[in-house]
């Protein structure tokens, strides 16, 4: 911390300089494009917009990209969230100033306790081509969705009056740089050129064709009979909407003759209209200072996605109006989760870190379901005391298998994707194992999938199934930490020990409050940092998923449940099951979980009576706010 304290002897002259270049060199940026290379939509049919029932692997052939042999797996999800700080309010009325991610698009569904990963349909609204609004849903400079009716108390959960926008906040076209849309396009044509080796080695555009404005698909058919691998080409686009050229990624295998090069068919609308630019990712930098500034969320906006998904998270570093001497880098870092690169693991020494007024955009690919969460990676221990932590979970492809199909077939079925195959013979860390009762030859299970079903894992036995889900994070913080993080003072970290506890950023009572809280900040507005309850709702007789996380700096955490046993099921995003498929799942009334773990929890209320009852820790100190007798972890589930 040694920079840290010697950065915080000068505050002046880097405010002035902050705010200059906030104003005068802005470079927010958001991306979600509606089509790739894994999720090709070449005709502009929406089809990434929506998950498709998953029957079996859609990608074989070489292991460079595969070829599609039908409807591709999984969809496309996007989300933008801002890195800054902001104010919570505790159970005993105290307000704590924290360091903190905040949302940026998905804001109604945030608002009412959902997720806010959204798919291009969604998140591609923009906020008008000027950049202010153009009917009331959108967000209006100066009062930014996230603070409406805060402050004269009039919002509910469920009022879509006051939070109606879902899109990514500031999106607009750019007149000034991107092209305008050419009503019937012309489709571009090309010619390759082969080796004496038999591959591919150049492609020559002989018509750039016109009204191209998002990814285009090079096909190469013809030229080869036996023993052939299919050349593939990434295509560059002009701004113009033409195709100026070809980059061969992968040469192919046995041409005896130039292959026939067709581009798909261009794209001659856009997400605003002919009449209008297209969206290529500009923002209007007001409305995301407007909504990023002073309004941190704990925990920080969820995510979810499906297993296959391919995912795009923008964070934009909106900077800490009540730290102007710091310039603080965030980077946002899936714990636990099996990133393709670690370019974006948001771990500043393989990756990037983002710089005030600047934005960056994460790529994943959804790997195996489970409960995962997410966390800045700069000054771990300090951020995410401060508060930058969230909550993220992968929904499995069982939940799209279709109705009557049998769970242990489609799981088999499942070993036919190389990133997912699983065989315990040679994967020591297989992560999805048949069930010991599924047929060797088939791998029928006889448990039929059935219509809605939801699962909390691809178990292939169905015993992982549930009604209702509800994410709970626990998080804990030091006041004093707090205070000092907002002060010209290095930060205590020897000294820091957790006095108030949470469960999604709220100690009891709160945490039986449906709708946001609201804070008061510096600005003297009201915010709600906090918009995630705790109620845990089960109807009589069903089964509810309860998704914990622990990212408490300072403390292990043990949660009791009397009168509902707890089942587990999952550990830090795998399923309890061995390499023989045994379900190893056990009935507990207490877990504890250290910082960083993870559990999926099953509460089963067959022969539950209807009623309230609570999910709460043990430990009395943890079960108050410093010490007082209220507050802590503890959350109602009602039975009903």
């Amino acid at each position: 911390m040694i920079g840290g304290a010697f950065r915080r002897k000068f505050s002046v002259l880097p405010l002035l300089i902050s705010l200059a270049t906030i104003a005068g060199a802005q470079s927010f940026r958001v991306q979600c494009p509606s089509s790739t290379i894994t999720h090709p939509d070449p005709n502009g049919t929406g089809v990434n917009n929506s998950e498709p029932a998953y029957t079996a692997p859609t990608y074989t052939g070489n292991q460079v990209y595969g070829q599609a042999t039908g409807p591709v797996n999984g969809a496309i999800k996007c989300q933008q969230i801002s890195g800054g700080d902001g104010f919570a309010t505790m159970g005993d009325g105290t307000q704590t100033y924290m360091f903190s991610f905040g949302p940026l698009s998905g804001l109604a569904d945030i608002a009412n306790g959902g997720p806010g990963t959204k798919p291009p349909s969604i998140f591609n609204t923009p906020s008008g081509a000027s950049g202010l609004p153009t009917d009331p849903q959108h967000l209006q400079p100066g009062d930014p969705a996230t603070t409406a009716g805060a402050s004269d108390g009039n919002y509910s959960p469920g009022d879509m009056t006051k939070f109606a926008f879902n899109g990514a906040v500031g999106l607009i076209g750019d007149p000034e740089t991107d092209p305008y849309p050419t009503p019937g396009g012309v489709q571009a044509l090309g010619t390759a050129a082969i080796t004496t080796a038999g591959i591919v080695g150049s492609v020559t555009v002989t018509n750039p064709g016109s009204g191209y404005f998002g990814p285009v698909t090079a096909t190469f058919t013809g030229g080869c009979t036996t023993g052939c691998q299919t050349a593939i080409g990434e295509v560059s686009l002009s701004k113009q909407g033409k195709v100026t050229g070809v980059t061969i990624t992968f040469a192919g295998v046995g041409y005896t003759s130039p292959p026939t090069v067709t581009f798909s068919f261009p794209v001659t609308s856009c997400v605003q209209s002919t009449t209008k630019p297209c969206l290529n990712g500009h923002v209007d930098p007001r409305p995301i200072i407007d909504v990023g500034v002073m309004n941190g969320n704990i925990p920080a906006p969820m995510m979810a996605i499906d297993e296959d998904d391919e995912f795009f998270l923008t964070l934009s570093n909106v900077g800490m109006i009540m730290r102007p001497d710091l310039f603080e880098q965030h980077t946002v870092h899936f714990h636990g989760y099996p990133n393709a690169s670690s370019f974006y693991d948001g771990v500043p020494d393989a990756s990037v870190a983002i710089n005030i007024g600047g934005s960056f955009t994460y790529y994943y690919l959804a790997p195996d379901a489970g409960t995962y969460f997410w966390h800045c990676h700069i000054t771990p221990p300090e951020h995410l005391q401060m508060g930058m932590v969230g909550q993220l979970y992968v929904r499995p492809r069982q939940n799209r298998v279709p109705t009557g199909t049998d769970l242990g077939v489609a799981l088999k079925a499942q070993q036919g994707d190389l990133r997912t195959a699983c065989n315990p013979a040679s994967d020591i860390i297989c992560t999805n194992p048949m069930p010991a009762t599924a047929n060797p030859t088939t791998g029928a299970t006889g448990v039929p999938q059935i219509a809605g079903g939801k699962y909390a894992y691809n178990d292939g036995d169905g015993s992982t199934r549930y009604d209702v889900e509800y994410p709970l994070q626990i998080h804990g913080f030091d006041p004093n930490f707090h205070f000092v993080g907002m002060t010209f003072n290095p930060e205590g970290f020897t000294d820091m020990k957790d006095k108030y506890f949470l469960l999604n950023g709220r100690s009891y009572p709160d945490t039986v409050t449906a709708g946001p809280m609201a804070t008061q900040s510096t600005d003297g507005v009201m915010h709600y940092s906090q918009p995630l309850p705790a109620i845990i709702t089960i109807p009589a007789g069903k089964i509810a998923l309860l998704r914990i996380s622990d990212l408490d700096v300072t403390e292990y955490q043990t949660l009791a449940s009397l009168g509902i046993p707890m089942k587990v099921i999952g550990y830090n995003a795998k399923l309890l099951r061995d390499q023989e498929g045994n379900n190893l799942y056990y009935t507990t009334n207490s877990i504890t979980l250290a910082g960083g773990e993870s559990l999926d929890v099953l509460l089963d209320t067959t022969n539950i009576p209807n009623g309230t009852y609570y999910l709460y820790t043990p430990n009395l100190d943890h079960l108050s706010n410093d010490a007082e007798n209220f507050g802590g972890l503890m959350t109602e589930v009602r039975v009903n």
